[in-house]
């Protein structure tokens, strides 16, 4: 199957982040390769390219892709893993960097890859095939309070505790082990009046296991520090995010950096020695336009924000 994959946002987010032809970018989730290789055509003869992603097919696409240009590194690693790896290269510090986070279109329509709750798959969700920790696991495994937890606060899912409990005896009577047999499971679980209105009912819960899966939130806090502590003045980082939980994360790391003085009202003069460590570029989320969103209606979701590192 070919790597293909719709990138949203994709001139807004490549204008944005690119600022000097011969300079160093990194793209942390590669993913089909759109924006890397619109970022790559804008590169000059000594500018350079560093692509991570976790995904084994998203890596050996791009090798072909991009074969024979020497300014494109490609890494089959998490973003996790963004510092040590630009340090291990000596390339610190980079003018630019972009996070496209989120499921790409092939990991959702390769219908074994178990990210789908259209088809009847096995109930994997690894972005990264070798990782040990599949959804399968998790479902038939992990204690009904903690398979609440992770419903509710990962899926922001109402009926969570309902959910796990249907799964809970459910799974008693055997392994559920595919996409369909849960999907079943969940719409038995969520009162007919509730799945009549807004998403599919097992959207919430599938975005749950996915980033469980995934541990997605978890790496996210500490790569976008990871980040900001390789760009180089002026260098800028561009993250686009498809749901609030990851936006809110991203939103409040933006908000922590801006260096607001945290003192009381009554202190005459800063104690704390708060600095500014980067600017904004956009105030408010850029989303995609009526276009696009028509285009390609997996992008509605879609907010990208972008700072500038003082």
């Amino acid at each position: 199957m070919v790597f293909e994959h719709q990138s949203v946002l994709l001139e807004e987010t490549v204008d944005l982040v690119f600022t000097v032809p011969e300079g160093i970018y990194v793209d942390c989730t590669l993913g089909g390769g759109g924006h890397s290789d619109l970022l790559r055509r804008k590169l000059g003869n000594n500018g350079q390219l560093i692509c991570f992603d976790q995904d084994e097919k998203a890596v050996q696409n791009a090798l072909v892709k991009f074969a024979g240009d020497n300014r494109v590194k490609i890494f089959h690693k998490n973003f996790s893993e963004l510092k040590a790896t630009l340090k291990a290269l000596d390339v610190l510090p980079v003018n630019g960097i972009m996070f496209d986070l989120g499921v790409s279109s092939p990991q959702l329509d390769e219908a074994e890859r178990g990210f789908s709750y259209m088809q009847d798959a096995p109930l994997d969700m690894r972005m990264d095939r070798s990782a040990p920790l599949t959804a399968q696991e998790i479902v038939n495994d992990w204690a009904i309070e903690d398979l609440t937890a992770v419903i509710r606060n990962y899926g922001e899912e109402k009926w969570a505790s309902r959910i796990a409990k249907f799964i809970g005896e459910e799974r008693l009577k055997e392994p559920i082990r595919t996409t369909g047999q849960l999907v079943e499971i969940i719409k038995n679980a969520i009162p007919a009046s509730a799945r009549r209105e807004g998403p599919h009912p097992a959207k919430r819960t599938f975005q749950a296991l996915r980033i469980a899966v995934n541990r997605e939130l978890e790496v996210l806090e500490e790569a976008l520090d990871q980040a900001l502590d390789s760009l180089g003045a002026g260098g800028r980082l561009a993250v686009i995010t498809f749901h609030s939980l990851e936006d809110r994360i991203v939103k409040n790391k933006f908000q922590s950096w801006l260096g607001k003085c945290a003192c009381p009202p009554s202190f005459p003069v800063c104690k704390c020695g708060a600095k500014p460590q980067v600017r904004l570029i956009n105030r408010k989320p850029i989303v995609p336009t009526p276009e696009e969103e028509q285009l390609n209606p997996r992008s509605r979701s879609a907010k990208l924000r972008v700072a500038e590192k003082l």
